[in-house]
């Protein structure tokens, strides 16, 4: 079936975990952040006891409320915003290998042909399933040379999730198929599972300059940030800061191509796809990850 015939069961939608109380309570962290909402506050926001809300945020994030307020601060983005310094130099200066360790997901990734693109997904195959992650529902979509998609979304809103999705390539054919998707999904969110003798196997489909500020992304090590004009100088086109914000925004492969860490060159947070309080929460939930 193709992306305009495909329909998606009624019992898609998966059940359980935490992001939807997490998302609530960064909701009102970031409308008051400059009022520091005390951990009562931000309890009673969600109709949790405040060491209940303590425990379920820190299992979710690895961090405290006031840990994750902190890490998604203004000031705390301008702080990780070097960008001055090249990305390679970024890695040196991490006590990284080189610039194959700068992704702790230990992508190995390839690109289809700019034809394939053109044809925008004609003759090929994409299996996809909804899963549930640290950021909500995630649709994760599948050929046969790897993971193509990755996107978020609240759910019920599977249905705007995939048509969102099978729009960049209208042309292929679409199979629900949660088990070519599921061992993926797993590996995705699971830290545990980042391995660099196992990398995860990712395909971009998109044009020549998409997939050059695609590859760019993935030489920004979690824990630290870029703007879009130094992903352009990277890129070498220093005048393309608003084209390659366009790229940014375009990105298929949510969280694994790490998106979520360009920022303005104020350091604020700007845009992102999937949502403002997702990005936030990608955020903090890595600075979680690292301090753990």
């Amino acid at each position: 079936m193709n992306a305009h015939t495909a329909i998606l069961r009624e019992d898609i939608t998966p059940q359980g975990g935490d992001y939807e109380i997490v998302r609530r309570v960064i909701e009102k962290i970031s409308l008051d952040y400059r009022d520091q909402p005390s951990l009562e506050a931000l309890a009673e926001e969600v109709g949790e006891t405040p060491t209940g809300l303590q425990k379920l945020f820190t299992r979710w994030a690895g961090l405290s409320p006031k840990g994750f307020l902190q890490a998604v601060t203004l000031d705390h983005a301008r702080r990780l915003l070097d960008e001055g310094m090249p990305l390679l130099e970024t890695a040196y200066e991490l006590g990284m290998s080189g610039p194959g360790r700068l992704h702790d997901l230990f992508v190995t990734h390839d690109a289809m042909s700019p034809g394939d693109y053109k044809s925008r997904g004609a003759g090929l195959t994409i299996r996809y399933g909804y899963h549930i992650s640290p950021f909500g529902v995630a649709l994760v979509m599948v050929t046969n040379r790897g993971l193509a998609g990755l996107s978020f979304n609240d759910a019920g809103h599977e249905r705007e999730a995939f048509a969102d999705m099978s729009s960049r390539w209208p042309n292929a054919v679409y199979v629900e198929d949660m088990a070519a998707t599921a061992p993926y999904a797993a590996r995705i969110f699971d830290p545990a599972r980042w391995r660099a003798d196992d990398p995860l196997r990712v395909v971009m489909i998109g044009t020549d300059f998409q997939i050059r500020v695609w590859d760019a992304l993935l030489k920004i090590p979690m824990g630290k940030a870029s703007s879009y004009s130094a992903i352009a100088c990277d890129i070498g086109s220093p005048a393309a800061s608003r084209a390659v914000g366009a790229a940014v925004g375009a990105n298929p492969l949510s969280f694994v191509v790490p998106c979520h860490r360009v920022v303005g060159k104020s350091g604020a947070l700007t845009g992102y796809h999937w949502g403002l309080t997702r990005k936030r929460a990608i955020l903090g939930w890595e600075a979680g990850q690292l301090g753990g």
